[in-house]
């Protein structure tokens, strides 16, 4: 994995925010998404996903996985109907684990969506970075049964690759012959705006295209298990009141499977070549405010923010919607409101703010992949997708609930947080 990212010169007093930001997304080579690859609890296929999510549906229901009924989370978000055979050869599924399954299906629904074949690009021209945070955490799981119950001869030989945070990342670029930059990123929720950053870089340095995303599959009782103890994680059984980000009843999230993979280019070989750029990678940045401490995020969340509307040579004036980062704790959805309130001064409760995570789950760093995805989605449509299940708002903030709200995007601003600290800020703008 190539690149480096460094920030500079911000200052915060009150409201206002000064300084620039550089990142490496080079304006001389412009990044594009022209592919979307969609994997989520409310659909598989961006086209599904979206008419569920436009109509603010919910997904989460009863984890059906293992049995679950012993546990202290019951719920969560599934893929329906996710037939792996269908898009994964026989020899990659026994070496891999369910996310490298769901990543392997979203990059060729991409590559698909993008009209793109990587074997008519430049022998390096293509790379690919994944973010995960869970890992293959389902192989793992029965490779532990097995040494457990029967012994080391009950352990395969991919386990040792299986479980790897990077086995998606290895997996796509050996389906695809992809020989140009590739690399991993395990910063959590924020791993999947960081991939798309780290894409757009390699745009600047002279890539003709990358895929970019994240994929989670994180439904293993041993994985579970682990998090548990951070208090997070709701405990609610009712799906439809177990994840209310931003809500007076706001208790925790819910995990979710899915994620989303996107074929990013040079915007000028892009057109070339036929494809429609959809949305342009104008700027990213990232902070770190420490492990499993919501509260301080604001302060990061809004730095974050700031620089990568810097890098995108706009202001918080020009942003047109939020996609919020909706972590669904009391603590977290406070900070956030603050960070927006930071960031955006007496214009904080007038800015729409989208949270369709809600009505999947957290997916990890699958969720921001899909978020990008969404909100490459609502600039097109000109929709912004209401917040599943939110009859309760808090936090004096411009929540879209009941029904999509119609808007003229041409500024987006996606936020994301990790657990470990990790805070990122992504901005698209329309090409």
């Amino acid at each position: 994995m190539t690149g480096t990212t460094t920030t500079t010169g911000t200052a915060m007093t009150g409201t206002a925010m000064t300084g620039t930001a550089t990142t490496g997304i080079t304006a001389a080579r412009t990044a594009v998404i022209t592919g979307l690859g969609v994997l989520a609890p409310t659909g598989l296929g961006a086209e599904a996903y979206w008419a569920a999510t436009s109509a603010g549906q919910c997904a989460i229901g009863p984890i059906t996985h293992y049995d679950a009924g012993a546990y202290p989370l019951t719920v969560g978000g599934q893929l329906p109907g996710f037939d792996v055979g269908a898009h994964v050869e026989r020899r990659w599924v026994v070496q891999t684990d369910r996310f490298t399954h769901i990543a392997l299906a979203a990059a060729q629904l991409a590559l698909d969506d993008a009209a793109l074949d990587p074997a008519r690009l430049p022998p390096y021209g293509m790379g690919v970075v994944t973010a995960s945070c869970a890992g293959g955490v389902d192989f793992g799981q029965r490779e532990i049964q097995g040494l457990w119950t029967e012994g080391p001869g009950a352990v395969g030989p991919y386990q040792s690759i299986a479980w790897f945070y990077a086995a998606s990342t290895g997996q796509i670029s050996i389906r695809h012959g992809l020989k140009g930059p590739c690399g991993v990123l395990v910063t959590d929720e924020a791993g999947g705006l960081d991939a798309l950053a780290h894409a757009a870089r390699e745009i600047g340095r002279g890539r003709a295209a990358m895929l970019a995303g994240g994929a989670e599959a994180p439904y293993a009782p041993f994985s579970l298990a682990c998090q548990y103890g951070h208090g997070l994680l709701s405990g609610q059984r009712d799906p439809s009141r177990a994840y209310l980000p931003f809500s007076a009843s706001a208790g925790g999230f819910v995990p979710a499977e899915g994620g989303a993979m996107l074929v990013v280019e040079e915007a000028s070989g892009a057109r070339e070549r036929g494809a429609t750029p959809r949305a342009v990678i104008a700027g990213h940045a990232s902070t770190f405010t420490g492990a499993f401490r919501p509260g301080p995020s604001a302060e990061g969340l809004a730095r974050a923010a700031a620089l990568a509307l810097a890098e995108a040579g706009r202001s918080a004036a020009d942003v047109d919607v939020v996609f919020a980062d909706a972590l669904g704790t009391p603590e977290a959805d406070r900070a956030e409101a603050e960070a927006l309130r930071i960031l955006f001064g007496h214009r904080a409760a007038a800015v729409p703010v989208a949270a369709p995570k809600a009505g999947t789950g957290r997916a990890y760093a699958g969720s921001a992949a899909l978020d990008t995805a969404c909100a490459v989605l609502s600039m097109e449509q000109g929709l912004i997708p209401p917040v599943p299940n939110l009859t309760d708002p808090a936090h004096d903030l411009d929540l879209v609930r009941g029904t999509a709200r119609r808007a003229d995007l041409e500024t987006v601003l996606i936020l994301a947080r990790g657990l470990y600290g990790g805070n990122s800020a992504l901005v698209l703008t329309r090409p």
